[in-house]
């Protein structure tokens, strides 16, 4: 740490040559600004710097290492385990980049490092386009891609990493690096499932298909039919085109119109069918889903972006996520898999979902660092509640949902599903021998490891 007297003439400097806003632990708005979407997590960075460009990134990540701060990159700050902030450091706020620009002639979208999904997916929609997004509109475009980036389009369209055609970033050393498959290319491979490990993203540029039709089919079950409902969906999913997609979901009965009351606050198995297309064909291809008696029912046309808003999770619960990759999903795995929603913590906004992979998720269009790709399916235990005494008993149930899977696990990863659970499951997410070359680029890129807020890859 640099003494005070040169703090706090850099911190001076700092607040007058920063477009965007500066902020320290004494200012209005600190609180607010170093919340995140975990409630779980408290942290007390020394300085927050909003930045509104690229350069004004530079200037942080350069005062940050004048003064021998750690940083910490926040983007949309779903991170579950808090990769957005640190204590007694500095926190690059990316958020109010948030600009998105189409150029549908090109079928690319130039995306700044703070959007989110929402403002992708909206800037989007007046075109007939989009691309493989998160499940939730609040995610972080930046950390989401960067991580390999799975949603409701990847068995159409590829993982979110499969659509990134050139990055913007910020390095350690404060300068700024264009990469894409031409320039800079061991990095742009290393973007591809590497997170932040290199740099700050401060914009992407994504490619989009077109998208005439979305249409899903939503479904709520009493519990007692979940080993019917799953293997009806493994049926459809597997049988069916990639347009098809969706998941089966064990949750708390939400207080919706569409809910009736008396099953607000109970577990319901829920299915959600989503589909590329118009209805018309989504009821074809779900008939065997639609025939289980259910108590609600939708099934309808919706715009893309409005489906991403469907499963949004209110802000201020307090999280812990894991998941597995699978090798299938055969009978002895969805007994054991419904069995496990006995215990899910009710009432509470947790899930207990499974989901298919496959189509083009497996259709790799380069050797990138995304090994969990390979595997047709995954289960992701998501643990949501407001409750600190609550803790334990959800953390465990997330861990007692990964130790039920392991038999048909693949042992692969997709680490933004994960929180912090080691550097062996940091291997697991990237392959063994990717590891090394990430570590010979963490090396060429960031040799003092600073980017080390996220699933860290450390210098060889």
């Amino acid at each position: 740490m640099a003494p005070l007297s040169k703090a706090g003439a850099a911190l001076a400097a700092l607040r007058e040559d920063l477009s965007g806003d500066v902020l320290t632990q004494d200012d209005p708005g600190y609180d607010e600004a170093r919340t995140v979407f975990n409630a779980m997590i408290d942290r007390r960075p020394a300085v927050i710097a909003q930045c509104e460009s690229a350069a004004d990134v530079v200037t942080a990540v350069r005062f940050a290492r004048d003064l021998d701060l750690k940083i910490a990159v926040r983007g949309g700050g779903h991170s579950v385990a808090g990769m957005a902030l640190n204590d007694g450091g500095l926190v690059v706020d990316l958020r109010r980049m948030h600009e998105v620009t189409v150029h549908p002639a090109a079928r690319a979208a130039h995306v700044g490092g703070g959007a989110t999904m929402s403002h992708l997916d909206r800037a989007c929609e007046p075109f007939g386009l989009a691309t493989t997004g998160g499940r939730v509109s609040t995610t972080g475009v930046g950390g989401f891609v960067l991580g390999g980036g799975t949603g409701w389009l990847d068995r159409k369209f590829g993982l979110a990493a499969d659509n990134l055609l050139g990055a913007e970033l910020v390095t350690a050393d404060g300068e700024l690096v264009h990469a894409t498959a031409k320039d800079h290319p061991e990095l742009f491979w290393g973007l591809h499932g590497g997170g932040g490990n290199f740099g700050i993203a401060t914009s992407l540029t994504l490619r989009l298909h077109e998208l005439p039709h979305m249409s899903i089919a939503f479904l709520l079950f009493l519990p007692e039919r979940g080993p019917e409902v799953v293997r009806a969906f493994r049926d459809v999913i597997e049988a069916g085109p990639s347009d098809v997609g969706g998941g089966v979901i064990y949750l708390t009965g939400p207080p919706e119109e569409f809910v009736p009351p008396h099953l607000v606050g109970l577990l319901l198995c829920g299915a959600l069918v989503t589909y590329t297309g118009p209805v018309e064909g989504l009821r074809e291809l779900a008939a065997p889903v639609l025939e289980i008696p259910h108590e609600v029912e939708m099934v309808m046309d919706i715009p893309y972006a409005e489906l991403q808003c469907m499963l949004d999770d209110p802000p201020g619960m307090r999280n812990y996520w894991s998941a597995e990759y699978l090798t299938g999903v055969p009978d002895a795995f969805v007994d054991v898999f419904c069995a496990r929603a006995d215990s899910m913590p009710v009432p509470t906004g947790t899930q207990h979902v499974v989901w298919p992979q496959g189509g083009a998720i497996a259709q790799a269009p380069g050797d990138y660092p995304l090994p969990f790709r390979d595997a047709p399916w995954a289960v992701h235990p998501f643990g949501v509640w407001e409750d600190e005494a609550d803790d334990e008993r959800c953390c465990q149930w997330v861990k007692d949902v990964r130790a039920d899977a392991l038999p048909w696990s693949t042992g692969a990863v997709y680490l933004n599903f994960t929180g912090d659970e080691g550097s062996d499951r940091v291997v697991a997410g990237l392959g063994e021998k990717n590891v090394e070359r990430l570590a010979a680029l963490k090396r060429q890129y960031d040799p003092d490891n600073v980017f080390r807020f996220n699933h860290n890859i450390r210098p060889a």
